[in-house]
């Protein structure tokens, strides 16, 4: 999968210093950062970026269909660059890391869709990491 930023050049979108550095801190695998989290991440590397910029940047590139926008287990809207492949997520109910996962894609039969078309499915498996099967035995 390309990375956000090489994608985004490559659909000739505006990349400002305050853009890209917002785009580099969604880049790597498994990365499900909060609002705020882009925000204190950027902020380390372009102290004089806004949290607005932040969320108009985010809901733009949600927009465009080059971030997915998931709800955390703790409620919270994460934002999920692995656009490229259709995956669902693994979640630390302790510490709550959160992994894409690939593979097959739960069904919904055809009698138990009432009439409703199906547009998508958001899958998430609950469980306890390692490190935190760890503390809890410790």
């Amino acid at each position: 999968m390309e990375p956000l930023v090489v994608r985004l050049r490559n659909r000739g979108w505006r990349l400002t210093a305050q853009r890209r550095v917002i785009v580099e801190t969604m880049t790597g695998d498994h990365v499900h950062l909060a609002a705020d989290e882009v925000f204190e991440r950027a902020r380390a590397v372009l102290p004089e970026v806004s949290l607005a910029t932040v969320y108009n940047t985010l809901n733009e590139l949600v927009d465009m269909g080059e971030l997915l926008e998931i709800t955390h287990v703790d409620g919270r809207r994460r934002f999920d660059p692995n656009t490229a492949h259709r995956h669902q997520h693994l979640v630390c109910v302790d510490c709550g890391r959160m992994l894409d996962v690939v593979g097959d894609e739960p069904g919904l039969p055809d009698e138990q869709r009432h009439g409703f078309e199906l547009l998508d499915v958001e899958v998430t498996f609950r469980a306890r990491c390692p490190d935190c099967i760890g503390a809890v035995r410790a």
